[in-house]
């Protein structure tokens, strides 16, 4: 999300969080994809964190990109945090720890996606190369230390930082040192959301597996494959993870919204000014919680709106789907996480076997699996098989679903081709993790700094 939202339409009943959800249907050729991709900022001649302020910094950055696209900059207080594109089709964001984000706009098919994707990391490029800055494309902040990485000024994140530890014990990694790909997509109706969400959840741990890229910490081995996977494991549970509502066959938007209600908040935002309100639900705000503490008490539609960009759920309802599993990677992956999910979810075929698949996978043993993915990766076991043998089904699955969407380049070839890394990685049975761990026994010497000349951007 580019920026928090300010919608000063009163809230008067849960029905209407539950309808605001709903509002989400559409008719399927109104589908569109919108994939988010988040990228380290270093510089160049000593792999050294970008801070937010000086001449070769984020603000530079995004400044550079202002000037050079015309987009809306998005400021908090004095400081430009982000940019909008004029129709509000795509934005650029910066993370905690400056890790550089584009949410893209939403587009009709994976081609389109990865010219997009492509377009902007050559426009990054252009503005970051005389500053001798560079983007690295990993899961996992291979060197730097939390009290060396920087902080971008943004007042939500001041508040998280302080309200994290509160909570769990890796919200500060999670928020400083991870990156993500991951793509939005769209529902038809509350049957086709909960089909959705129900499969997505289920292969959220297998995308993990299969995109798992953060085998550094700190310049040395973190003993796992997905490291941000292992992070998500303890951020603050009751905001993130599974849900095991979503595993029965009758839930709905009422059921995702109640859950929301019953998550802390992290901030009111009135008058551009943020004030923390982690110690109260949002069904407690609603029940006047905050009388006395704020002069607008009363909560509105773009405090829900707000709340709901502060869940953590492998997979996150608002009025689209977003799939949260994957780690950060190269460009190739930022094609091939969205033609994943769009192969598994945007074919009726295709669902209806991923659901037949994944019918009878109950809570219990996916949530173990997730437990297990960050380490061992496709190796974990699954009902008595290592994880590969379903990943290898699942993929075909999605590259049936992308061959039938028959949805063609200017050369007459379909979708499917974007799944090649997914294919190289089934291939070699090695993650690009364990590839990662390889060059660093072999051919890198025990050391990290080759991995921000190898796989930058």
């Amino acid at each position: 999300m580019a920026r928090d939202t300010t919608d000063q339409t009163p809230i008067s009943s849960v029905q209407e969080l539950t309808d605001y959800l709903a509002a989400g249907n559409k008719p399927r050729d109104r589908f569109r994809i919108g994939t988010e991709h988040e990228k380290f900022v270093f510089f160049r001649k000593d792999n050294s964190p970008v801070p937010y302020f000086g001449e070769a910094s984020i603000s530079a950055l995004l400044k550079g990109l202002q000037a050079k696209n015309g987009w809306e900059p998005i400021t908090d207080g004095d400081n430009i945090i982000g940019l909008a594109e004029q129709n509000g089709m795509g934005a650029i964001s910066i993370e905690p720890g400056g890790q550089f984000e584009l949410s893209g706009a939403p587009l009709e098919n994976i081609h389109q996606t990865c010219k997009e994707s492509n377009q902007h990391l050559a426009q990054v490029r252009e503005i970051a190369e005389p500053l001798g800055i560079g983007f690295l494309g990993i899961g996992g902040s291979p060197k730097w230390t939390y009290a060396e990485t920087p902080h971008m000024p943004k007042s939500r994140y001041e508040i998280m930082t302080s309200y994290m530890p509160e909570v769990g014990t890796r919200g500060l990694d999670m928020m400083y040192r991870t990156c993500t790909i991951q793509v939005n997509l769209d529902f038809s109706s509350e049957d086709d959301m909960r089909r959705k969400m129900r499969v997505s959840m289920k292969l959220q741990s297998l995308a993990t597996a299969l995109f798992a890229s953060s085998p550094f910490t700190e310049g040395k081995p973190n003993g796992a494959l997905s490291w941000r996977g292992d992070v998500w494991r303890d951020v603050d549970n009751r905001r993130s993870g599974l849900l095991d509502f979503t595993f029965r066959d009758d839930f709905g938007f009422k059921d995702y919204a109640e859950w929301a209600l019953d998550v802390p908040m992290y901030f009111v935002m009135r008058d551009g000014h943020y004030h923390r309100a982690t110690h109260v639900t949002f069904r407690q705000f609603m029940n006047g919680a905050l009388k006395g503490e704020i002069a607008a008490y009363e909560p509105t539609m773009g405090d829900w709106t707000n709340h709901l960009s502060t869940l953590f759920p492998d997979v996150r309802l608002k009025r689209f789907l977003e799939m949260r599993g994957a780690d950060g990677g190269p460009w190739r992956r930022i094609c091939a996480l969205p033609a994943f999910w769009v192969g598994l979810l945007y074919d009726d075929a295709a669902l209806e076997a991923a659901d037949e698949l994944t019918k009878d996978w109950g809570f219990a043993e996916v949530n173990a699996l997730r437990n297990a993915v960050p380490e061992e990766g496709l190796k974990a076991t699954f009902r008595g098989h290592a994880l590969i043998e379903t990943a290898r089904e699942v993929v075909n699955i999605s590259r049936a679903g992308l061959k039938a969407r028959n949805r063609l380049n200017g050369d007459g070839v379909d979708e499917s081709i974007f799944l090649a890394p997914l294919d190289e990685v089934l291939a070699k049975k090695a993650t690009l993790a364990e590839d990662l761990l390889a060059l660093y026994h072999g051919r890198w010497n025990g050391s990290v700094e080759p991995v921000f000349q190898e796989y930058q951007y």
